[in-house]
C-alpha cells in the first residue's frame, strides 16, 4: 500500500518566553556560536554539520547526504507491522503529527484510516526525519490518522523498583479502601473532554510578573519564604488514604445533596404556585 502524504506538526508550544540574565547588572544573556580556533562569532549561514572521524578531522555532511544516505528511508514512511492499540506504553508516545494525504491519495489514505479503527490497530512504521531515523505509530482520531513519533528501547530507562507498590501487592489491598476508592472511581468516571482543561499556572505566573511590575521590584530576587523551605526540607507530610478518600467521597455526596435540595425546592414552588392558582380560581368560581 502506498499513499502519499505530508506530516503536519500536530502540537504546539504554550509556555512564557523567559530570558536569563546576569544577577550583577540584569542584562540579556546571549547564546554565541564562536569559532573554537579564532574564537570569532560564526554566522547561522556558515555553519554545517561534521562528523569526526579521527582527533580533529571531519567529514562534512549536506542535507544531500543525508538523503543519498538511503534515498527510499528519506522519503518514505514504512509500515512494519500492525499491533493491538493498547499495547505501546505510554511512555514511548513522543511528538504527534497530522498525516494529510497528497491529492492522489486520498483515497488509499480513508481506507487505512477505516481499516485502523475497525480492527483496532495500531499501524508501527519507520521513517526519516531531520537526519535521523525514527519508528512510529500511526492511528486514527477523528477524520485523520495521527502518526507519533516513538521512543526506542534504549531509551526507556529500566522501571524503578517502588517498595510501597510492591508490599500492598504483597499484602493485598484492604478491601474497604478498595471499594472506596473503586466507588470514588466510579462517580468521578465520564467522557475525556481536553477543553476543560488549561494551563492555569501559566496565567498565575503572569499575574506574579504583573505584581512585581506594579510594586516595582523587576530587580528584586524574591527569596523563599521559611514555611515553603522548611516543607521541603521535611519532606512533607505523610497523607492518610482512607480520609482523603472519605473526603473526596463526602464532597461529591455533598453535591449530590445540593443538587437534591434545589431539585426538592423547585418541587416545593412549583406545588405552591398550583395550590394559589387553583385557590384564585375557586375564589372566582
Amino acid at each position: 500500500m502506498h499513499i502519499p502524504v505530508s506530516l503536519h506538526t500536530a502540537s504546539r508550544a504554550h509556555e512564557i518566553d523567559l530570558n536569563l540574565l546576569d544577577k550583577r547588572d540584569f542584562a540579556p544573556v546571549g547564546y554565541q556560536r564562536y569559532n573554537k580556533s579564532t574564537g570569532k562569532v560564526v554566522d547561522w549561514n556558515d555553519v554545517v554539520k561534521g562528523y569526526q572521524y579521527e582527533k580533529g578531522e571531519y567529514v562534512v555532511l549536506t542535507d544531500e547526504d543525508f538523503r543519498r544516505a538511503n534515498v527510499e528511508a528519506s522519503r518514505t514512511i514504512d509500515i512494519q507491522a500492525f499491533v493491538p492499540s493498547d499495547s505501546i506504553a505510554p511512555y514511548y508516545f513522543e511528538t504527534p503529527y497530522f498525516v494529510v494525504p497528497d491529492k492522489n491519495g486520498q483515497h488509499v489514505y480513508a481506507l487505512l484510516r477505516e481499516a485502523l479503527e475497525q480492527s483496532k490497530k495500531l499501524a508501527v512504521a519507520t521513517f526519516v526525519l531531520r537526519s535521523r531515523q525514527h519508528v512510529a505509530a500511526l492511528m486514527p482520531v477523528g477524520n485523520v490518522i495521527v502518526l507519533n513519533t516513538l521512543r526506542f528501547q534504549e531509551e526507556i530507562q529500566p522501571q524503578p523498583e517502588v517498595a510501597a507498590a510492591s508490599a500492598r501487592k504483597a499484602n493485598g489491598a484492604g478491601a474497604k479502601e478498595l471499594q472506596m476508592a473503586l466507588k470514588l472511581i466510579d462517580e468521578m468516571s465520564g467522557t475525556w473532554k481536553p477543553e476543560a482543561f488549561a494551563d492555569t499556572y501559566r496565567d498565575d505566573l503572569m499575574k506574579r510578573i504583573d505584581q512585581k511590575i506594579k510594586a516595582g521590584q523587576t530587580h528584586t530576587l524574591t527569596e523563599p519564604e521559611e514555611e515553603a523551605t522548611e516543607a521541603r526540607g521535611t519532606g512533607g507530610k505523610v497523607v492518610d488514604l482512607m480520609s482523603l478518600l472519605q473526603r473526596s467521597l463526602d464532597q461529591k455526596g455533598r453535591g449530590a445533596a445540593g443538587d437534591g435540595e434545589v431539585r426538592a425546592s423547585k418541587r416545593k414552588h412549583s406545588a405552591a404556585r398550583r395550590r394559589t392558582t387553583h385557590s384564585r380560581a375557586a375564589r372566582r368560581a
